[in-house]
């Protein structure tokens, strides 16, 4: 499972610095993909491969699940760390997620998330929206 938030910065290249508590996890691959209210999204490999199995399965005739499904493999790009721990996030990951000199790399729990720190920051709760928005869970 991945915890915890984590700023780093992104170089010239792209590169961005992936928090060393989650390399393990990813260790058999990974794929980022440009994902849900703007941020980006590392997968282990195997998750990310369940995922699409589970879109695969879906009716031909659903337009939500083609539409995803489109979206999901054409933004999706297989990762590989270098000796640093740095992944490259392609251009178009960066230009969805609005990543520049910085990022927010969020424990997700199946997955990373990588937002801007400008984005992440309107994501926080107050304890009120906390609240709020458990009660209407079934957890």
């Amino acid at each position: 499972m991945f915890i915890g938030a984590y700023r780093h910065s992104v170089d010239a290249k792209g590169r961005v610095a992936i928090p060393a508590r989650f390399r393990a996890q990813l260790e058999d691959g990974a794929v980022v993909v440009c994902w849900v209210e703007g941020c980006a999204a590392i997968f282990p490999k195997a998750a990310f491969e369940a995922m699409a199995s589970k879109f695969s399965s879906q009716p031909l005739a659903n337009e939500d699940a083609r539409a995803v499904t489109r979206h999901l493999f054409s933004t999706a790009f297989e990762l590989e760390r270098d000796a640093q721990g740095r992944v490259v996030l392609p251009a178009t990951i960066r230009d969805w997620a609005g990543l520049v000199n910085e990022a927010v790399i969020v424990g997700a729990g199946e997955r990373v998330d990588i937002w801007s720190p400008e984005v992440w920051a309107g994501k926080s709760l107050s304890p009120e929206a906390l609240t709020s928005r458990l009660s209407g869970l079934s957890v």
